[in-house]
């Protein structure tokens, strides 16, 4: 672990040279204890795969106390593990009305549709990062046996909620945009919304689990049946 200047008034912490569900609860462990110590001194914590960005006010504050709360901070943390994380559940209608890669990935898996379904909602995923849009929440790791290379010619449009996989992360895309990963369902869980608070569902550090639902229920809690390009 090091701590290294990021800028006039930004230090990065770096947990590890790899990601795991350890340093990923850490890392929220962190974020939680920081807005904590270093309070109206900091503008903004920016957490990643096994790093955390700290932005500090300058005008409140210098780099060798951030940089020394930071120290108090880690050394605490080293005598108290991080809790395991908040566990949230996602429902997912697995289809391949709304996950057109579904059949294709259990054809390369040598896998039938239903273990296809039964190995992604295995799993408790940990939330590793937020991005590339706010509440696209990059997850980790699926099965081995249903990871899948992104598509070599993204989707133009990949609707809202499109749950997917890519190599061994899933997510569910925020909102309707350009995608290159490959589709196997739809949630109806939104996972940003700029004016509820918290305005996204998870967060970095935090545990999940899909559950299957059927279209029915999957209609019932808002989901949408657009097409996909």
């Amino acid at each position: 672990m090091r701590i290294e200047i990021a800028g006039e008034n930004a230090l990065i912490i770096y947990f590890a040279d790899h990601t795991s569900p350890q340093i990923s609860a850490q890392i929220q462990q962190t974020c939680h204890d920081l807005q904590v110590a270093l309070g109206e001194r900091l503008i903004d914590l920016i957490p990643s795969y096994a790093s955390l960005l700290v932005l500090f006010d300058l005008d409140k504050s210098s780099y060798f106390e951030v940089r020394n709360t930071i120290q108090r901070v880690l050394l605490a943390q080293a005598e108290h593990p991080p809790a395991a994380g908040k566990l949230i559940e996602l429902p997912v209608y697995y289809h391949p009305e709304v996950g057109p890669d579904l059949e294709h990935l259990a054809e390369q898996a040598k896998l039938s549709v239903p273990e296809v379904i039964k190995l992604h909602q295995a799993v408790e995923y940990r939330v590793y990062a937020i991005g590339f849009a706010p509440g696209f929440a990059y997850l980790g790791e699926v099965d081995e046996r249903i990871a899948i290379a992104r598509r070599a010619t993204p989707r133009l449009k990949v609707p809202k909620g499109a749950v997917a996989i890519a190599d061994r992360q899933t997510a569910v895309y925020p909102a309707e945009s350009p995608g290159g990963w490959c589709l196997i369902g739809r949630c109806p869980t939104s996972m940003f919304n700029p004016a509820a608070e918290p305005s996204m569902p998870v967060d970095v550090g935090n545990r999940v689990r899909f559950k299957a639902i059927g279209r029915e229920e999957y209609l019932s809690l808002g989901g949408e049946l657009e097409s996909t390009i």
